[in-house]
Formats: structure tokens, C-alpha cells, sequence
């Protein structure tokens, strides 16, 4: 089997001001809370060549700051970014001496005490190939959540039956837990995944409980939420055969009578 010939792309995740989160958070927010300041680097301020400031042992966290830390699968990006969304996604090169402690679990991490930072890139890559798709979604969800609401008040009885029996399908299937998180993790976007499901449940939660609804309509909403975004960001790994278009179905609401139609 010939191996494929494209060039393997290093990425790397900021804060939103460019500063680079710290290698380990828990050595981080240790030494934060004994009076340490933790040293960093913007990106930002440092297109081409960087040094690290304060370079460790190759490659052991030894440090709050130890090395660069890249990836070459963008979807997993989000795993190890202190304060989660949002970010800032950039294009390096590591130079000289690279490392990997993840061995064949993490084949996708890379550690260089150099790098090279070439550009600034679209921050949605960090969620893999739908990541735009996805944000897109994720942008829509306190409108929608709103709306959701809106319906369950206008018919309570009727909407709890509806929304139970889709649940039901969806437990009985496992399409959140299993459908959609096997996929993400064959794919590398595990990380991506579970930070849109923690946005998406967080937006969703917010938009229903300012609406009014009672905490058995929010739990419902946000759980639709949460499996929208996931049928999103697994629209094109969830898709061949009537079973799993099923599947896919329910991650996106199919029978759950909602007028409003959300782009794939």
C-alpha cells in the first residue's frame, strides 16, 4: 500500500490574545497558586522563528512550560487547552529535535523546543473537517433553544411525550454515546467532539432556563442540543445505510417537530 504523499501539517492552539497555554495546567495552576509566575509566548508577536523560554527535559512535563506542544490532527486540538473555547489556531513547523510521549496511543502529538510559526488559520479547523458547519450550528443554538422552549409551553403534554420517546431512541441506540463518540474517535476529532458537546449543552441550558421552561423541558432541550451538534460534526462519518442514516436522524431532531431547519 503506497503511503500517502501529503505534506503532514503541525498545528497549534492559543488563547485568544496568542499566548500559549501551559504544557500541564495542574504544574500551572500550582505554581500560580504559589505566587509563580508561569512564562509563556504570543505567537502573535513571533511569526517565524521561536525559541522556547524555558526549554525541559526532553520530553517529560517536568514544568508548567516545558516545550512546544503541535498536533497534526487539528480535531483533537481542544484535549489540552486550559480555558477551552474560544482559541486561536495557528500553522508551525517544529525545528531540530522532535519528541512524542503519547507513543502509538497519540501518534498526532509532537514536542520541539523550537518552532518555526508560519501562519495564522481558521479557528473552526480545531473542531476537524465540519468544524465550520459546526460552529455555525453552535451559533444558532440560543435562538433555536428559545424556540425549543417556546414550543414545549405552547404544548406541554404533547411535547414531553415527543421528546421522551425521541430520548428513549436515543439511549436504546447509544447514538450520542456510542454512535457518534466511536466515530470521533476513529476519525481524531475526540476532543473536537466533546467541547461542542459541552458548548452546545451550556448554550442550549442558558437559552431554555432565560425562556422560562421547567428543568425537565431544559434537561430535554439541552440534550437535543448537544445531539445536534454532535450530528453535525459527524454528518460525514454517520452516513452510509438506511440504519445509520437512522442514526443520524436522531442526532439531529428528526420527529421532533421543530419548524426551524438547521443546515448540513
Amino acid at each position: 500500500m503506497a503511503r500517502s504523499t501529503r505534506p503532514v501539517v503541525h498545528y497549534m492552539a492559543t488563547r485568544p490574545d496568542g499566548t500559549v497555554p501551559p504544557t500541564d495546567e495542574y504544574l500551572a495552576r500550582y505554581a500560580r497558586d504559589h505566587g509563580e509566575t508561569v512564562p509563556t509566548v504570543n505567537l502573535a508577536d513571533h511569526v517565524g522563528q521561536v525559541d522556547h523560554p524555558t526549554p525541559g527535559q526532553k520530553w517529560y512535563t517536568d514544568r508548567p512550560f516545558g516545550y512546544f506542544h503541535m498536533y497534526t490532527r487539528p480535531g483533537e486540538i481542544l484535549e489540552r487547552i486550559e480555558e477551552g473555547w474560544p482559541i486561536r489556531l495557528w500553522i508551525v513547523e517544529p525545528l531540530g529535535e522532535t519528541g512524542n510521549w503519547g507513543g502509538d496511543n497519540y501518534p498526532y502529538w509532537r514536542m520541539s523546543q523550537q518552532i518555526r510559526v508560519v501562519k495564522e488559520t481558521e479557528a473552526w479547523r480545531a473542531f476537524g473537517h465540519r468544524g465550520a458547519q459546526t460552529l455555525a450550528v453552535l451559533a444558532q443554538l440560543p435562538d433555536l433553544a428559545r424556540q425549543w422552549a417556546e414550543e414545549w409551553a405552547a404544548d406541554p403534554e404533547g411535547t414531553h411525550r415527543t421528546y421522551k420517546a425521541w430520548e428513549a431512541r436515543v439511549d436504546r441506540t447509544r447514538a450520542l454515546t456510542s454512535w457518534a463518540y466511536c466515530r470521533a474517535q476513529y476519525s481524531r476529532r475526540e476532543a473536537g467532539l466533546q467541547a461542542a458537546n459541552q458548548l452546545a449543552g451550556d448554550a442550549a441550558a442558558q437559552a431554555a432556563t432565560e425562556s422560562g421552561a421547567d428543568p425537565q423541558a431544559v434537561a430535554l432541550i439541552q440534550l437535543r442540543a448537544r445531539c445536534l451538534v454532535a450530528g453535525q460534526l459527524m454528518f460525514d462519518r454517520i452516513r452510509s445505510g438506511e440504519y445509520e442514516q437512522s442514526i443520524r436522524g436522531l442526532l439531529l431532531g428528526t420527529g421532533l417537530d421543530s419548524p426551524a431547519s438547521v443546515a448540513v
